[in-house]
């Protein structure tokens, strides 16, 4: 990893800002064709593939109980052709799901099953960003994404040696996820600069949605014609397939990246040279617990992450149970609020850069802003759900326009510590993921809880309450978010803890 002095005696050559507009007008000519840009669809695709693992006992959970129903198996057939060729096709999909093991979990059980990826995680997102931030993303990220891909395949093994293993391998997954989804950020201290950073991590981000769009789609697909075992082994395949195009074509700095064009090293150089990017083996740990601006960032981000688990972990469950949708339909239901988000976070963050590059808003009020209208507005479509639960269509336009809009909060508080801190951004994305995996431990068990207590209110109640956390959250962040440079994060004497 470059460390500060390389940077500035590569500054030294090109510092001045006629150099530097010529290298952004170059760069700006190449678009999305940059190697800025390809490392961001590189992480995407990291991000797609964290995301399958994650949501897609989400879609399989429902077919590992449920298929102990007897008329499932109907239901299946029922669905093809009463042609011969067809005949012998039922029979080979009936032949693979008659070797998909169903189980009996209670509401409970499943809920503990769903949060148990979250409850390792408390320990991992910290270490994981601080040597990231030290030594570099590159491997701490390819190595967070190997070993959760290939525990992905074992999930069916531990499902059936019982539900403490596969709690178990689902902790230890939980680790390894939170190594890809915490150290990919200290790459763009290096990469992103400033009037590009909103896009460039939100094209990465996007992988998130874009991978619960792909496994909602065909999961529940899978499900129902070759048995939900094959959900875990093909996502799982996809990841560590993923792993073979990071590692040679990942760098952690512009400077040391063997393909990247003069013109754009040059650009993204001396776009950052008044940022002090260089990590810190010492941390201000006193000066950071003092800071509001950067409370308001951690509490945003575990009331947004309340509900975002939330909605990962049971949208599948509420279009399947409310809307009385089979496998395959609440598959494909579940998957189109993801892939209308995925879009909408791309947008989003294009257009806090422009607003912000054609200097129309502050930088701190694209940050509340876009904040603002990625919480209320879905806040407020969520608790009215139970009440339009009778029209399918409503309900699926509430679900869409709900992760359409909530996809603001990527340019807004969620990107916010890159702006208050560059160079501990490694750090500070751990503890933030430390505060999210906490919200996402307790709200799918919250959830569940409900859920068993009343079928037909326990949906509205967790949606109040995800909503009240979400604007808690939001009031806290609009009094206290900032988003210069803080005292602590300047490169001058402090004490240290």
């Amino acid at each position: 990893m470059s460390t500060g002095p390389d940077v500035k005696a590569t500054v030294g050559d090109i510092s001045n800002d006629g150099n530097l507009n010529m290298a952004q007008e170059e760069c700006s000519r190449k678009g999305f064709c940059s190697v800025r840009h390809g490392l961001a669809l590189i992480l995407q695709l990291c991000n797609f593939s964290i995301y399958t693992q994650q949501m897609n006992l989400s879609i399989a959970i429902p077919a590992m109980v449920n298929n102990t129903a007897p008329p499932s198996q109907p239901n299946a057939s029922t669905e093809w052709p009463s042609t011969d060729s067809q005949d012998y096709w039922n029979e080979t999909l009936k032949e693979f799901k008659a070797m998909a093991p169903a189980y009996d979990w209670s509401p409970e059980i499943q809920g503990i099953i769903l949060s148990s990826l979250n409850y390792g995680s408390f320990l991992a997102p910290i270490p994981s960003g601080y040597v990231a931030g030290i030594f570099g993303a590159k491997y701490v990220v390819g190595a967070g994404l190997f070993i959760s891909s290939f525990l992905t395949l074992f999930i069916p093994l531990a499902a059936n040696a019982g539900v403490a293993l596969l709690i178990v391998l689902r902790i230890v997954q939980g680790i390894a996820q939170v190594m890809v989804l915490t150290g990919q950020y200290s790459i763009w201290v290096k990469w992103a600069p400033p009037l590009e950073r909103s896009q460039l991590t939100t094209i990465a981000g996007s992988g998130s949605m874009l991978g619960s769009f792909i496994v909602l789609l065909v999961g529940g697909l899978l499900c129902q014609t070759i048995g939900w075992p094959y959900v875990f082994y093909i996502f799982g395949g996809i990841g560590c397939a993923c792993c073979l195009l990071w590692f040679p074509l990942t760098y952690d700095d512009p400077v040391n990246h063997p393909f990247i064009s003069a013109a754009e090293k040059r650009y993204i150089v001396c776009s950052l040279a008044q940022q002090d990017c260089s990590p810190g083996w010492s941390l201000p740990i006193r000066a950071m617990i003092k800071s509001l601006p950067l409370w308001a960032i951690l509490i945003s981000y575990f009331c947004e992450y309340w509900l975002f688990y939330t909605i990962m972990a049971y949208t599948p469950t509420y279009i399947s149970s409310v809307l009385q949708a089979n496998l395959r339909d609440s598959g494909i239901l579940s998957a189109l609020p993801f892939v209308v988000g995925c879009i909408c976070i791309i947008l989003g963050g294009l257009l806090a850069d422009f607003l912000l590059s054609r200097k129309i808003l502050r930088l701190i009020t694209i940050r509340k802003l876009f904040t603002a209208i990625g919480v209320l507005f879905p806040s407020v479509i969520l608790v009215s759900l139970p009440w339009v639960r009778s029209s399918h269509s409503m309900t699926m336009t509430f679900l869409v326009l709900s992760s359409a809009i909530s996809s603001f909060c990527e340019s807004g508080a969620l990107v916010n510590f890159l702006d208050i801190a560059p160079r501990y951004t490694g750090f500070l994305k751990g503890l933030l993921q430390v505060f999210a995996h906490i919200a996402g431990a307790i709200s799918p068990t919250a959830a569940g809880f409900f859920i068993s207590q009343d079928s037909e209110f326990g949906w509205r109640n967790v949606f109040l309450l995800s909503a009240a956390v979400n604007i808690s959250g939001l009031v806290f962040y609009l009094i206290f978010g900032r988003a210069d440079v803080q005292d602590w994060a300047k490169e001058q004497t402090f004490t240290h803890l």
